[in-house]
């Protein structure tokens, strides 16, 4: 039996290719331009980072991690997101010593040993951005608009932002004494992992999958937020109407991971529910702190590749085609190819060819399914001559082109420049 793929995981095919880098060049260029820069750390850390940072109760360090121990007995994760190990790079390198406000950006594959199903692998891809050292909301409502317009310049519509806060540990103790008065009645009804974060971390029992729809009365921290943290939020949501970014508030929005403080977002479609998060994120006050490094604010988000290329019309993003197909008629024909096909490419133009020298009817074959604008014919007669027949694949016009000269006629012809 022929070696499978492990089950969970995707290849991503030449086909699937033209969206994906159309995603990759189209945040690039967004986010430089709103002045994040990009970095990239290794795909997997030590365990601990992972368990301060993302917090001992939640799914994915209890559940969903990939864990192992090295060869020298030290506890190795592959990371399941990114935040955390570009925190633990602003820290480690001193980035804070640079800027007061640094903003990075990176994208890459993360692991998480989660049940596969349509949508969602063991082996996906983000995209993500943080933003570092200033606390303003502006920073918040700059990380929204961002998120906006890349959904907006891929073309994905129907997305509703929905947005909360948290507040912070000023108002956050209150809340959480509130909260776990309500729950301690539901208790019996809860399942094992809430009854556990009832006395671990209430807020994370409002996260639950299984029990999601048991809480529609539950208090919300909305109503219990301290002035600093309620006025923050106001000034979010006013920036947001000012820059005609619609979004809708959800006070019952509870992100996955035990960092976020204040605002917190996600990117759905059309309704809430974890199958439906196409992006989310949040700010994470006191992150750089837990690990190690100074008091340092920051936001950020990240944004399933999966989810949104299949949200993106691939049908106007094809792979490119060649410029130019030569049919090589002999085996002489293939020998004065070769150095002629290295030319051109070594010019700029995208040139494909067949080297097994067959017919000119099966040669036309493979130029027609390649999707070449163009077929360069090439054969004994043509080579005794030094002329070459260019042929338009669409019109059929067919012109000379002389083979003493032929990389600099054919840029000419083809209108390429360079």
């Amino acid at each position: 039996m022929a070696i499978q793929a492990i089950k969970g995981v995707k290849d991503i095919l030449p086909a699937d290719m033209p969206a994906w880098i159309f995603l990759e060049k189209t945040a690039r260029e967004l986010f430089e331009d709103f002045g994040f820069s990009e970095i990239r750390v290794p795909v997997f850390e030590y365990t601990e980072l992972f368990a301060r940072s993302i917090g001992t109760s939640t799914d994915i360090v209890e559940k969903e991690m990939y864990t192992f121990e090295d060869r020298d007995g030290k506890k190795i994760t592959l990371r399941p997101e990114g935040t955390a190990g570009v925190v633990r790079a602003f820290v480690e390198h001193k980035l804070y010593a640079d800027s007061q406000l640094v903003k990075l950006y990176y994208l890459g594959p993360m692991f998480r040993h989660e049940r596969p199903q349509k949508g969602r692998y063991r082996q996906f891809y983000q995209i993500g951005a943080e933003a570092l050292g200033i606390d303003h909301p502006h920073v918040d409502i700059e990380m929204l608009a961002m998120l906006y317009e890349l959904f907006t310049r891929l073309g994905i519509t129907g997305l509703t932002l929905q947005v909360n806060s948290l507040g912070d540990n000023a108002c956050r103790g209150a809340y959480r004494a509130t909260l776990k008065k309500y729950l301690e009645a539901k208790l019996p009804t809860l399942c094992g992992d809430c009854q556990r974060r009832y006395e671990t971390n209430p807020l994370r029992v409002l996260d639950c999958k299984v029990d999601a729809d048991k809480f529609g009365d539950s208090p919300v921290m909305l109503d219990h937020l301290c002035n600093p943290c309620k006025t923050h939020f106001e000034t979010v949501e006013n920036g947001l109407k000012k820059l005609g970014i619609p979004f809708e508030v959800n006070p019952r929005l509870v992100r996955g991971l035990d960092y976020y403080t204040r605002t917190t977002f996600e990117l759905v479609m059309g309704h809430p529910g974890a199958q439906n998060t196409v992006a989310a994120g949040g700010r994470y006050d006191g992150l750089v702190q837990d690990i190690g490094g100074p008091a340092t604010p920051g936001i950020g988000f990240a944004l399933g590749v999966e989810r949104a290329v299949s949200l993106m019309d691939s049908a106007t993003l094809q792979a490119p085609r060649p410029a130019l197909f030569i049919a090589a008629l002999g085996s002489d024909a293939v020998a004065f190819a070769l150095p002629l096909v290295y030319a051109l490419k070594s010019s700029g133009i995208r040139v494909d060819t067949d080297y097994a020298g067959g017919s000119l009817k099966s040669q036309m074959k493979k130029a027609d399914k390649s999707g070449a604008g163009h077929t360069l014919i090439i054969g004994e007669q043509e080579l005794k001559a030094q002329s070459a027949v260019l042929r338009n694949m669409q019109t059929k016009e067919q012109i000379p082109v002389s083979l003493s000269n032929a990389v600099e006629e054919l840029k000419s012809k083809l209108n390429i420049r360079g």
